[in-house]
């Protein structure tokens, strides 16, 4: 789409066309909604003033990139957002060159900036790179740990703060409107250099220190002193709606030949009434009907999500050292219900899944029982903290891990395909997955009592309905639930078994299912003892293969030199795509008739 060449006029109408395309294929298909609409015009400005074909255009987690791929050559397959073989709804590079990079998680844009600039200063070339970043992005120390080399180093980056939903610092009435719009002006900036370079390098020390406390002082009441004080220059808060103020703004930015940041104030949701302002649940949408705002409704039953956190909030009523935590996921994860019912006890701490794991490390040593609630995804970003904060001290935190497996149409930056690789060869860590609903809650109330750190999965959606009861946990111990004649045996790990179970129905032989129940410990002893009944394994879970639950049996079978052939049906060395979870699952041969002939 030819954006460089258009008027006001002609720009406000690409907008136009942009927000009602957006509107049109969300409302059938479900996907990002109130942010990407919130985005449109200081994304058509970005590309009426940078060019996409030489500047790094860096979306930082991208949910709000949708303008974007319709400008670059997606118009028509856009009808295919987020859906199997489809356009992704985040950047992707391998759909066009217009997306400089993946992303999917959050705070990263300005770390990437840093280095594009770092690499185009090496090369000698005339590119800028340029970043949307929103606000609630600005809660993660990723971003000031970049802005903290940027503001040392004076790269040329251009960095938009699309502040959507609340502001980074509330500006002071009239006063900070106007000095705002002077500071966007020509005359400021270049007034500002003039008296750097002419003035107060060349004045005595006392008067250099009268004439820097003046400009400190116009600082103090604009919202950007945070940002001016580490070195990057301030820009705003300008109409993130007003095209022709959001062009001026990013021309003087573009032209500064320093960091930079523009402040723009926009309104989620704009251009779909219903959607506008701060409606959370506007996010991320599955389809809705366009005249009213309705959501489709679907038959699925409670989901794993519901049933936790009913599970840790009847746990909490019982037990007052049970506190918790989750990464700016309050809803997604359930623990918005706790934080109603025990505002002193669980705590949204923003996107800061470092700081999440850490401060709860404390505050077991301290005596309480925490529960870190966060989606398999974004647990990768406490790693370390994970190994040397919690493990190391061998403290009884709770991992609850949401979204374990795959996860659909978020793809490939989504799918919790490795929690249990990661988590399982830190020592102290204890892995443990339930089945269905009534096991979950088992293993709840269970986690209460361990006394080393422990981490919980349970997928995204309902669990399958199984016949079986919920027997008590004991720690490392399995469950068989069904005996078999054949000489094979279904090893089941956590949603796994529900697969294990549909597999074997379909299944003409008569086979012996397993809940592993606890892929750490293993239960060496029921292992041990089913080997010499069944020689044929068969490994069911939502999970990688490599360092996965197949990997554990193996090395277990290995060390006690115990003969059986092993097959596991784990994810393969791969990034799983986005799209209908089981229309992903039957491109991976995971579905229960494709698995039957598998064991055939």
């Amino acid at each position: 789409m030819e954006i460089k060449s258009k008027n006001l006029r002609e720009l406000d109408q690409i907008c136009s066309d942009i927000r009602n395309r957006i509107i049109d294929v969300v409302s059938r298909n479900g996907g990002h909604f109130s942010s990407t609409l919130g985005a449109v015009e200081l994304t058509v400005a970005m590309h009426k003033v940078f060019d996409v074909k030489k500047d790094p255009f860096i979306y930082d987690v991208s949910h709000q990139c949708y303008p974007h791929k319709l400008i670059n050559d997606r118009w028509d397959s856009f009808e295919t957002v987020r859906q199997f073989d489809g356009v992704s709804g985040f950047t992707k590079p391998k759909e066009s060159k217009a997306d400089y990079f993946v992303a999917g998680h959050s705070s990263t844009s300005i770390s990437l900036a840093v280095g594009a600039a770092k690499a185009i200063s090496l090369k000698g070339e005339d590119r800028v790179p340029v970043v949307m970043i929103g606000d609630g992005s600005m809660t993660a120390g990723m971003v000031y740990e970049a802005l903290n080399e940027l503001g040392d180093r004076k790269y040329p980056v251009v960095i938009i703060l699309n502040d959507n939903e609340m502001s980074i610092a509330k500006p002071i009435g009239a006063i900070s409107k106007y000095l705002s719009k002077i500071l966007a002006g020509k005359f400021y900036q270049g007034f500002r250099d003039t008296i750097d370079k002419n003035i107060v390098q060349k004045l005595p020390e006392g008067a250099t220190y009268i004439a820097k406390k003046m400009e400190e002082s116009m600082k103090l009441i604009t919202p950007g002193i945070i940002f001016e004080e580490m070195g990057v220059d301030y820009i705003g808060p300008i109409d993130g709606h007003n095209m022709e103020e959001i062009i001026d703004t990013l021309d003087i930015a573009k032209n500064l030949g320093k960091p930079v940041i523009v402040h723009a104030k926009t309104v989620k949701g704009k251009g779909y009434q219903i959607a506008e302002g701060h409606h959370e649940h506007w996010h991320g949408v599955g389809p809705f009907d366009l005249q009213t705002g309705e959501f489709k409704k679907k038959s699925a039953g409670k989901s794993a999500t519901a049933i936790f956190a009913d599970a840790l909030l009847d746990l909490a009523k019982k037990h007052e050292n049970v506190v918790g935590v989750t990464a700016a996921m309050p809803s997604g994860t359930g623990i918005d219900k706790l934080m109603k019912e025990f505002p002193e006890r669980f705590w949204d701490v923003a996107i800061a899944e470092q700081h999440a794991v850490t401060s709860m490390a404390a505050m077991a040593k301290e005596g309480f029982k925490p529960y870190i609630t966060i989606y398999s995804t974004f647990l990768q970003r406490g790693f370390d903290q994970i190994i040397h904060d919690v493990c190391l001290m061998d403290l009884p935190v709770v991992f609850t891990i949401d979204r374990a497996g795959i996860v659909g149409n978020d793809g490939e930056t989504h799918q919790g395909a490795f929690d249990i690789s990661f988590l399982r060869f830190i020592p102290n860590m204890i892995l443990m997955a339930p089945r269905d609903e009534k096991t979950l809650i088992e293993a709840i109330n269970f986690t209460h009592s361990l006394t080393s750190p422990c981490a919980l999965r349970y997928p995204r959606g309902s669990f399958a309905e199984l016949p079986f009861e919920a027997t008590p946990y004991e720690l490392g111990r399995a469950e068989l639930l069904k005996e078999g004649k054949s000489k094979k045996l279904f090893i089941g790990y956590g949603a796994g078994v529900s697969r294990a179970v549909a597999t074997e129905k379909l299944h003409k032989e008569d086979i012996a299912v397993l809940d592993l129940r606890f892929v750490k410990p293993l239960d060496k002893e029921l292992l041990t003892k089913l080997s010499k009944k069944y020689n044929e394994w068969y490994v069911f879970s939502d999970s990688q293969k490599q360092g996965g639950v197949g990997s554990a049996i193996l090395e277990f079978l290995n060390e006690e030199q115990i003969c059986v052939k092993m097959t596991s049906f784990e994810y393969g060395d791969d990034f799983i795509q986005h799209g209908d979870t089981k229309k992903i699952e039957e491109s991976l041969g995971l579905l229960p008739k494709q698995l039957v002939d598998r064991v055939k």
